[in-house]
């Protein structure tokens, strides 16, 4: 690898790659032909703990916080004014946020719509993590960082949940889930009508996590050999998943709480797995292999939404059934049967972001 030093205009494929990468896995786990014969690692945890799927989120997220940087970084050295970034960044927002709408809105029964979500958590955090770049330098973002954490760990540990008490984390005995039954009522999601995995309360630590993404897009943007913003991401990555993991001991990593020791342990994943991508990719060179995940990254929220859609109206036309058990359970066991549909599902969602990359389409909000 050559030792120059890589302009911060400089587009990283790796960025491409490792959004592709989590937009492939993120379709593959979702689409499992029968969800009760599912390999565990493409499960989500029950509850505590952790497994492949869980990872998918917060990656997204951890992207989200990377662009931002990358992104109005670049702008506000050319000189535009923040008020007008913000407004951009505003509209963006408010795109993916009724994007998310229109993913839970099927069977159109405004009295159970699901107002939070994956792409509008993504569009909440986007926009306030936007907001305290624009407003804030280096220091202000960590403070930022570790207020969030604490404030969340504080709410969920000593804030008391009538019936239950303080620092209860089970299941509908935790106060997020309490304030989501309140406020949110019916329009919890569908899963379990009482609380949403995307629900009010953690949604500060995933903010959390779009702000460690704006950490490692200040050291993507350092004028400094790739070797050494490389050995960065690579070392701070380590240091946060052992901060989690201590962290751990006292509020346990949890996906669907979002617990302050999942954001630090999932953002550590995150920085070593792309400090590995962006030293074998921009690096090294390796890009004709990963070709097929910048495809899919270069249209993420394309196949996002097509995979989502495609997969109701499946349902929808009761199709979706028929169809795995007439073409993919008489080839396997039902474990891999399922693990063939899902495949199958991604395959597909590739071929269209393959025809779309091949025209050069390209849908950015």
């Amino acid at each position: 690898m050559g030792q120059t030093v890589q302009p911060a205009a400089s587009r990283l494929v790796s960025l491409d790659v490792f959004r592709g990468a989590t937009m492939a896995l993120m379709v593959l786990v979702n689409n499992a032909g029968d969800g009760a014969h599912s390999y565990g690692p493409l499960q989500h945890s029950d509850w505590n703990g952790w497994t492949l799927t869980d990872t998918v989120f917060p990656a997204f997220l951890w992207i989200v916080g990377v662009a931002i940087t990358l992104s109005l970084g670049k702008r506000m050295e050319a000189g535009i004014a923040r008020g007008h970034l913000f407004a951009q960044v505003l509209r963006r927002a408010a795109i993916l946020y009724v994007l998310g709408l229109i993913v839970y809105a099927y069977p159109l029964n405004l009295s159970t719509q699901r107002w939070f979500g994956v792409l509008q958590r993504i569009a909440i955090c986007y926009l306030i993590a936007s907001a305290i770049y624009l407003t804030t330098g280096v220091r202000g973002q960590l403070i930022w960082i570790g207020s969030l954490l604490a404030v969340y760990w504080m709410i969920m540990k000593l804030v008391p949940v009538p019936g239950y008490g303080a620092g209860n984390l089970e299941v509908d005995h935790n106060i997020a889930n309490y304030i989501d039954r309140v406020v949110l009522g019916s329009h919890n999601y569908a899963g379990t009508k009482t609380w949403d995995p995307e629900g009010i309360v953690s949604t500060l630590p995933s903010i959390a996590t779009a702000l460690f993404g704006i950490m490692a897009g200040h050291i993507l943007r350092m004028r400094r050999e790739l070797s050494e913003r490389t050995t960065w991401l690579f070392l701070i990555g380590n240091v946060l998943i052992a901060a989690g993991l201590i962290a751990d001991i006292w509020l346990p990593i949890n996906k669907k709480l979002w617990t302050s020791s999942f954001s630090m342990f999932m953002a550590g994943l995150d920085f070593v797995v792309f400090a590995i991508c962006l030293w074998l990719v921009d690096g090294c060179g390796f890009k004709r292999a990963v070709k097929p995940f910048v495809m899919i990254g270069m249209n993420a929220i394309t196949v996002y939404m097509i995979s989502e859609l495609l997969d109701e109206a499946l349902s929808a036309l009761h199709w979706r059934e028929p169809l795995f058990h007439a073409v993919f359970t008489p080839l396997a066991s039902p474990m891999n049967a399922s693990l063939l549909y899902a495949l199958a599902y991604t395959l597909l969602l590739w071929l269209v972001a393959y025809g779309m990359y091949r025209r050069g389409w390209f849908w950015r909000v």
